[in-house]
């Protein structure tokens, strides 16, 4: 199974979804921990952020489980910056090692990796950063049919699940790929789930919020419905350098590949509605 719908970018160069089915994406650096970020760097670039229309800030300290070592405390408190449009459509969380760019809100890739990058680089700028370890790409999407459809029509024949004579509650499909990207590094990894709910509100993956942000009107259900979630995260880990035109064209590469396996992951059908 390899789902991953693109939201609002082009299935191909002459014709742009309109009814794109994303509903939040985020892009994310991880890099060399820097420990002075909260009392010496965070200021300057929350400064930066919102002379470029970040105008929000907010910082939050969350629990965080120390595992290998029983001489530490189990559970310590971490901070985390949150940067964010005054609409709340769009905004930056920043840590003391990664920086994360997420929005509800999507377009297209032509603008949410430049802007990704513009908030990286000025992280870059005022930290003086030595390397970056994680550059990944993750989507959610929301498969809502109309009342006249189901969810099936919309997946292909290897995305519907196990066929049992009960009723069904929901389905649960995960599959993980290796991908070759480039040019900073090669083996790339793409984690596709797809969860079908028989009936419920839509919902994030526990491990991703979108921080405060809030939804697109079509995509705020008002009552629990038959739909499903598309959650897929393609991501590089290793030593990559500062380098912001090679840094571009990995994630340019990171999205390419998540393009063509949403062209080959869903129904004819679902092409002709979003279109």
């Amino acid at each position: 199974m390899l789902f991953l719908a693109v939201g609002g970018d082009i299935l191909n160069k002459k014709a742009r979804m309109t009814k794109a089915p994303v509903y939040y994406v985020l892009a994310q650096a991880k890099f060399n921990p820097i420990a002075a970020m909260g009392d010496k760097y965070v200021n300057d670039i929350q400064d930066r952020l919102r002379q470029a229309g970040y105008t929000l800030f907010e910082q939050q300290n969350i629990a965080q489980i120390q595992l290998g070592n029983p001489e530490v405390c189990p559970i310590s408190q971490v901070s985390q910056w949150l940067v964010s449009k005054e609409n709340m459509t769009s905004g930056f969380i920043l840590t003391a090692s990664s920086l994360m760019y997420h929005t509800t809100h999507y377009e297209t890739s032509e603008e949410f990796i430049p802007e990704f990058l513009r908030g990286l680089q000025i992280v870059h700028d005022v930290v003086s950063l030595d390397h970056i370890s994680r550059l990944g790409l993750r989507y959610l999407d929301a498969v809502v049919p109309s009342s006249h459809e189901t969810v099936r029509q919309y997946l292909v024949n290897g995305l519907h699940g196990v066929d049992f004579k009960a009723e069904q509650e929901y389905t649960l499909t995960e599959s993980v790929f290796k991908t070759n990207s480039g040019p900073l590094l090669s083996n790339g990894k793409l984690v596709a789930r797809v969860l079908q709910l028989a009936s419920s509100l839509l919902v994030y993956p526990a491990d991703l919020l979108p921080q405060k942000l809030v939804p697109m009107k079509r995509f705020e259900f008002k009552e629990p419905c038959a739909h499903a979630v598309i959650d897929t995260d393609h991501f590089v880990e290793g030593h990559m350098p500062v380098d912001f035109d090679k840094i571009k064209a990995q994630l340019v590469s990171l999205h390419a590949i998540n393009k063509e396996a949403f062209e080959s992951a869903v129904s004819a059908h679902a092409k002709k509605i979003w279109a």
